[in-house]
């Protein structure tokens, strides 16, 4: 089940909330777990059991590690936890990927290939798992106190709101919250009004990027125009942007309406100056993630240059990798590690002294190239994109048969949203729309009907048409 279905809105949401608001205090986490484990197994009833049951043992592992004195006992502890979670992520996530390339390695030397099932992917599994260390992290490091019922734990790691696909809630952040909250009308408004905005953004806007870049990336690259292949390299540009920058906002304001407060996840990333800038703003919480938990602790600033390279090339290496058991993840990670190192050497102040329009468009156009290294998962394809996108392809002319009708407008509104906060007023609606906590009357009125015509609009779009992919579903 995704946020964005019929069955979602109409049904689940509608039930879940209502009864959320008659359930007393001391039972909404109860209600919460209980949901998310039907809207987990709607998708994957297969796997709940072991999401539960891996679940369980790393409650009980972190309450043995909390109550040990013996340091030496709680590294093992802590070895023993991160072991367990990145084997069973090494497992559902990359066990295919490693059997495949030994088996072309085999082949390639002459022997017989490893007999071999493939392995289904449980979904969310990267999220849950990373959020899993972080409470282990977080205890081990005595920087926050374990829950202490097994029910409020399960809530941490399986709220539907953001378990499929983040944002990533550091236990930190949310431990308080998960014993004691509430929630204002003020909160329920602005969760309601946030949680549109989102839907609003994945399938008025990123559904249809979705369909034109599908369109042009299912083709044979062989016969694209280099308007034709840009098309499509910007129509995945903006549809990863919004289709994911939307489920965050859908992610924050169902907690919101729940009193929970989620990080925020994006901040205008392709306004970015440069590439540290991008993953300052990009994913924000994975980018802290990684930082936090991995680059930092391999050493961080503090090595020599050379170190603080090889840490920025492992880190995103590992980010590549993350997103998914595929050689072009891994090479877009690598992409996006050197030029950060670029950034450090050379390249930041370079575009500071070449002004505002050349370093955003620069960085823009290394964001693009490296969308389409992402999205072409055929490593061998890649390269005759880039020859469509430089005009080397064998087509010299335009198809306007691979543009929908409706691409050109929404297209615009896309570019328009995603570089709007370059301009003052930009900001201000910004500030109005994601970052302002008290409304006038006035204004909750407008957001109110803004809110209720995007819905019917978003709902109605729903309805009648079957093409409603999510990207990150799949990590």
């Amino acid at each position: 089940m995704v946020f964005s279905s019929v069955i979602f809105l109409l049904y689940f949401l509608p039930v879940f909330y209502l009864s959320y608001q008659i359930f007393g205090t001391k039972y909404k986490n109860y209600l919460i777990l209980l949901a998310s484990i039907f809207f987990y197994a709607w998708g994957a009833p297969d796997f709940i059991f072991i999401v539960l049951g891996s679940s369980v043992i790393d409650y009980q592992i972190v309450n043995l590690l909390h109550k040990s004195q013996d340091e030496r006992k709680r590294k093992i502890l802590l070895f023993l936890f991160v072991s367990l979670n990145l084997g069973l992520l090494a497992y559902f996530k990359y066990a295919n990927f490693f059997v495949e390339n030994l088996n072309s390695l085999l082949a390639t030397i002459g022997f017989l290939r490893v007999s071999w099932t493939s392995i289904a992917l449980p979904i969310g599994i990267s999220f849950y798992i990373f959020q899993s260390i972080t409470y282990a992290v977080d205890v081990y490091r005595k920087e926050s106190e374990p829950v202490v019922k097994l029910t409020d734990y399960l809530v941490y790691i399986l709220s539907f709101p953001q378990m499929i696909a983040g944002p990533i809630v550091k236990y930190g952040d949310i431990a308080k919250q998960l014993i004691s909250r509430s929630e204002t009308n003020d909160d329920r408004l602005i969760g309601f009004y946030r949680f549109v905005i989102g839907l609003s953004k994945k399938v008025l806007i990123a559904n249809v990027m979705a369909e034109q870049a599908d369109l042009i990336f299912n083709s044979d690259y062989s016969t694209l125009n280099w308007v034709n292949a840009w098309i499509g390299a910007l129509a995945y540009t903006m549809q990863i942007y919004f289709d994911f920058s939307g489920y965050s906002d859908m992610a924050i304001g169902l907690g919101r309406m729940m009193g929970f407060r989620f990080p925020e996840n994006f901040d205008s990333p392709y306004v970015s100056r440069s590439i540290t800038e991008f993953w300052r703003r990009w994913h924000i919480t994975l980018g802290t993630f990684m930082k936090e938990y991995l680059y930092i602790p391999l050493g961080g600033n503090r090595a020599g240059i050379f170190r603080v390279y090889f840490n920025l090339i492992l880190v995103f290496l590992l980010s590549g990798l993350w997103h998914g058991a595929s050689w072009n993840f891994i090479l877009w990670g690598g992409y996006h590690g050197l030029f950060l190192i670029l950034d450090r050497i050379f390249l930041m102040k370079l575009l500071n002294k070449l002004g505002l329009v050349f370093s955003i468009a620069s960085t823009f156009f290394i964001v693009v190239v490296g969308w389409v290294i992402f999205r072409i998962e055929d490593f061998n394809k890649i390269g005759d994109f880039f020859g469509s996108m430089i005009g080397k392809g064998n087509a010299s002319v335009f198809k306007g048969d691979l543009v929908l009708l409706d691409f050109n407008i929404i297209f615009i509104i896309a570019m328009i949203l995603s570089f709007v906060t370059l301009m003052n007023w930009g900001k201000k609606l910004e500030l109005f729309f994601f970052k302002k906590e008290v409304y006038s009357t006035k204004e909750f009125v407008f957001l109110g009907v803004m809110s209720f015509v995007l819905l019917l609009l978003s709902i109605s779009t729903l309805a009648g048409s079957a093409f409603n992919p999510f990207i990150y579903f799949r990590f």
